[in-house]
């Protein structure tokens, strides 16, 4: 391992920055060349069903037979003609990543001649084997049948791989059954549950408005090693994380990284990665260093929120394709180093109309302001009310490591508004009855006159926040780096559209049962919801154990580990929120619970199965030769006959080495019997509880006398990249 150690090292030493083609064009000229976009669409369609289909897309409608092979014609037509030989339904099962089978456009017709064959059918539905898929005890093993449908919402694209193009189609993948086994199909239902929520508030305002999207725009954090370093790893190869490695001299103290000049060959993989982005119509906008060395990070403009997903899916896959051609391996694992920064994805989300309008953005007039106020006091206290849910939609095992470990948002949810709309809410809070006299303002009393068009610049930033409020949106930061952010756009989506539903329900009540005027009814409403949610909100510093302390008093909840986080997925209103809904049945919500308790207990499986392969195999027998070097040595002095004195100091080194080789070796045989313990429990959920509370604490233990021992080892001998080369060379 040693051997293999320095040559790694010395292929980086001879590593060249990779040159990328430059070209004259500008990126609008390139943008999207890799979609089947409406452009294209309506260059290889007739004009009535290029209609037909914007129609049938704009209103979230099936496509009906005759449109669908008409499509499938036209992508065909297109995909061709830039060299695509193969099709594939690209969806995104409970695994975390995409999945995809791909045919070939080649047939036979029936007189045995070579055609190429696309028809509506084969766009519209495909059958992949669902059966080694995650279902939760959905679908049995034997029964392998799943559907994948085809999304219209989500354009295809081409995925070009080693010089081969495939025409790729979203989906959505369900079982035989009907039950979602999938990231996207629960989206998609919350998404059009939130739009039909928000329209009816949206008409107390504007009676124009006749649709409701909702936007997101995902940052992407990650870390870059060059893949010979990586290879030369194989915790960071088997999970993505290293699981042994004392800390270097310097880490990210001196703060010399964020935002500085971006590395040459690193920006050469950027420039690379985000041109193949850009045609696939993914809006990069953004490069940049973050806080630890060799961390980075990308982010697009907004979008719709499920072409955002996509999008995010996309993006991780392709940025891994790409690094291969620079010798980079992408490390999107929340927590690969330990002692420095992990990596997230802020989700940036608000909500727009048909007519423009950001509904999450303050106006010009008081009356824009009480429809900013009313979406922006309702997402609050759906956050309130549904804070555990939302903090099980980003429970892993790789996010437990970041979540509250001072560079990332803690494990309690609370919401930042800012300085201004605190005043503003805590005006509304303190007037316990809206003016009625005649001539007066009661937008001005209330504060809801004093906020400007524009607050990006009246409130600062909290990075400390999980949940911040930043102008024209909410930032969601707690969301993993690894994770599909369709889980937590799901819930986020499901009960902000549950809170306006009821919302919408007590504002008629006061205006039809009380006589009352709508903007009083709205406000009294809005001032109870800010009233009730006040504990969510919170402006300090979420990482200082002060506010842990004031939480708890509080009654906000601090789940620090996934397997209880995920609780919440048992409790009675979580299954009443998402089932009266549509987005899950009570089936598809307890498969899903043990889908995320199984990939917990599967990742600290693997994790501690490394983790003793490591150190017993690689880090043991180095000690032990070491140790023998060092014996060796003192037998030499006592030859030339020097006192005991000149000996101490490796003795002692000989005795600490053998302390910590005897606690390696006796904790990863406790951690091993305790595993098997472990995996003989029948609830999943007492096993995840007993990997997380008893297998996981072996882990610190025993890294602990690994990362002593490599201090005391000479640096030649060590098998392991060590800390300073996996962070520093490049």
């Amino acid at each position: 391992m040693a051997i293999l150690r320095f040559k790694a090292l010395e292929l980086v030493s001879q590593r060249k920055t990779q040159e990328v083609a430059q070209s004259s064009e500008k990126i609008s000229d390139f943008y999207g060349e890799n979609v089947f976009g409406f452009d294209e669409m309506r260059a290889t369609m007739s004009s009535d069903n290029f209609k037909r289909l914007q129609r049938t897309i704009e209103a979230g409608e099936k496509v009906d037979r005759h449109l669908a092979d008409a499509v499938a014609s036209a992508m065909k037509t297109w995909s061709m003609s830039k060299g695509a030989t193969h099709y594939t339904h690209w969806f995104q099962p409970l695994t975390g990543s995409t999945a995809e089978k791909h045919d070939s456009f080649f047939d036979l017709s029936s007189d045995g001649d070579a055609i190429e064959n696309f028809k509506g059918n084969a766009l519209v539905q495909q059958e992949p084997d669902a059966s080694s898929f995650p279902s939760g005890g959905i679908r049995n093993t034997f029964e392998a049948r799943g559907y994948s449908a085809w999304d219209p919402s989500s354009p295809a694209f081409l995925i070009q791989n080693a010089g081969t193009k495939t025409l790729c189609i979203p989906t959505i993948f369900v079982s035989y059954t009907g039950e979602a086994l999938d990231y996207k199909t629960p989206l998609l239902k919350s998404l059009h549950l939130l739009s039909q929520a928000a329209l009816p508030v949206c008409q107390y305002f504007d009676k124009d408005i006749t649709k409701v999207s909702t936007t997101l725009g995902i940052e992407q954090e990650y870390f870059l090693v060059d893949r010979a370093l990586w290879e030369a790893r194989p915790d960071l190869v088997m999970t993505g994380r290293t699981l042994i490695g004392h800390a270097p001299a310097k880490g990210q103290q001196l703060e010399d990284h964020y935002f500085g000049s971006i590395p040459s060959r690193v920006h050469a993989y950027m420039v690379d990665f985000e041109r193949t982005a850009l045609k696939l119509g993914i809006p990069l906008r953004t490069r940049h260093n973050e806080v630890a060395p060799n961390q980075f990070e990308c982010a697009p403009t907004f979008e719709d929120a499920n072409l955002a997903v996509d999008h995010n899916q996309l993006l991780m896959d392709v940025m891994d394709r790409v690094a291969e051609r620079h010798n980079f391996k992408v490390l999107l694992h929340e927590k690969p180093y330990k002692g420095v920064n992990g990596s997230g994805k802020h989700n940036n989300w608000a909500m727009s109309t048909n007519t423009g309008v950001n509904l999450l953005a303050p106006g010009k007039k008081p009356k824009e302001n009480l429809q900013f106020l009313t979406f922006f006091v309702n997402t609050i206290m759906a956050v309130y009310k549904h804070a555990d849910l939302l903090r099980a939609s980003i429970a892993s095992a790789s996010n437990d490591h970041r979540l509250g470990a001072n560079e990332a948002p803690p494990a309690i949810m609370s919401v930042f508004v800012g300085q201004q709309l605190t005043a503003v809410l805590d005006e509304l809070e303190r007037t316990a009855k809206v003016p009625m006299e005649k001539g007066d303002n009661m937008y001005l009393k209330l504060g809801i006159d004093k906020i400007p068009e524009i607050l990006r610049d009246n409130t600062d930033r909290n990075r400390t926040s999980p949940f911040a409020f930043t102008g024209n949106k909410f930032e969601f930061r707690a969301v993993g780096s690894s994770a599909n952010s369709s889980s937590s756009m799901t819930v986020l989506n499901t009960i902000v559209a549950d809170q306006l539903v009821e919302f919408r329900k007590t504002v008629d009540e006061l205006i039809d049962g009380q006589g009352m005027k709508k903007e009083l009814a709205i406000i009294k409403v809005l001032r109870d919801y800010v009233v009730a949610s006040k504990a969510i909100r919170f402006e300090g510093n979420g990482y200082s154990q002060e506010w842990a302390d004031e939480a708890a008093t509080r009654g906000l909840s601090n789940i620090k580990s996934t397997p209880l986080a995920l609780d919440v997925y048992e409790r009675e209103e979580t299954k009443e929120v998402f089932i009266k809904h549509g987005i899950f049945t009570d089936l598809e919500l307890c498969a899903r619970h043990e889908i995320l308790l199984e990939d917990y207990i599967k990742k600290i499986q693997i994790e501690s199965r490394v983790l003793g392969d490591l150190a017993v195999n690689h880090v043991i027998p180095t000690a032990v030769a070491y140790q023998n070097k060092l014996i060796q040595n003192i037998r030499g002095l006592k030859e030339l006959g020097l006192e005991d004195e000149y000996m101490q100091t490796t003795l002692e080194s000989i005795k600490k080495m053998s302390r910590h080789i005897s606690t390696i070796q006796r904790n990863v045989d406790e951690m091993i019997e305790t595993r098997k313990i472990a995996n003989k429990l029948d609830n999943v959920r007492d096993r995840a509880i007993m990997y997380n509370e008893k297998v996981l604490s072996y882990f610190d233990t025993i890294r602990y006398s690994v990362d002593k021992l490599e201090l005391m080892v000479d640096d030649e001998d060590w098998p392991l990249i060590k800390y300073r080369e996996l962070m520093f060379r490049r």
